[in-house]
Parts: structure tokens; sequence; C-alpha cells
């Protein structure tokens, strides 16, 4: 029983003590969020978008990016999208919903020996272009498959 009391008393005079440090302010929440490319996701065109995420808009065509996505989505708030490719040293994958309101959809970077395959679900608006952006050894590839939306999309 005296060990069971003992317990008892040390933890709550450890969680006062929290509580305490909690109230005077000591152990407040910092907010600590990774750098990203506000300017990109924020963009209202592809162009820009573009821009602020590589620094540029031009792109060469590649057969080597394969998109796989539905030709009709009938939820546009849940279309699955994958993206692989065969390109050497790719550095990031990026994929656009060009008639969005904000057409980026998603941005990942890639560390070296990494497979280059993304596999995710974006929201569209209405049918339009769905577009894989490739960083890979420097260079920018594109590659692009339309998707009709039939209901729901994510603008209502």
């Amino acid at each position: 029983m005296i060990l069971k009391r003992r317990t008892f008393l040390q933890r709550t005079l450890a969680t006062s003590t929290v509580a305490m440090a909690a109230s005077a302010g000591l152990m407040a929440p910092r907010a600590v969020f990774a750098e990203w490319p506000k300017n990109a996701f924020m963009a209202k065109g592809v162009p820009e978008a573009l821009t602020g995420l590589l620094g540029t808009t031009s792109a060469n065509d590649s057969d080597q990016i394969k998109i796989k996505a539905p030709d009709i989505a009938e939820n546009g708030a849940v279309v699955p999208v994958t993206v692989s490719t065969s390109l050497d040293n790719v550095e990031s994958i990026s994929i656009v919903a060009s008639a969005n309101n904000q057409p980026l959809t998603s941005n990942y970077i890639l560390p070296a020996g990494t497979e280059a395959f993304v596999s995710t679900r974006i929201k569209m608006a209405k049918t339009s272009d769905v577009i894989a952006v490739v960083k890979a050894g420097g260079n920018i590839y594109t590659t692009k498959k339309e998707v009709k939306v039939t209901i729901g999309g994510c603008g209502g």
C-alpha cells in the first residue's frame, strides 16, 4: 500500500510541475514548419506554378514518364494518380491539374537512389489535363493526360 501511495504522490507532483510550467509559458508550443514553395502552390496558373517551383516554365516532353489516372473520374474530390519514370537521376516529381484554381497539387523531392514512383489522390475542379513534371539530371521533363470529371469536382 505504501508503494502505491508513494507512486501516486510522485506522479501528482510531476503533473503539478508540468502544469505550472505550461501556465507560466515555459512550455509554449512552437510551430516548426519545413520550407515549402508557397508561391508555387498558391499560383493561379500553370506557368506561375512551374516558375515558383522550378524557376522556369520550359520543359521537354518525354515518353519516359508514365501517368496512370482514370480516363473518366466519377468523383473529382479523389482522383487517383500514379506517376513513374525511367529517367535517371530523378530529383523531384510534381503533379499539376491545369484547370484547378491552384493547379499545383503536389511536389515530391526524391533523394538519390529512390525509385522514381509516386502514387496519390488529387482533387480536380473539372475536366482538365493532369501534368506530370519530372526534374532529372538538372533538366525538366513533362507529360500529360486528360482526365474527364463527371460529377462532384472539388469546386462543388
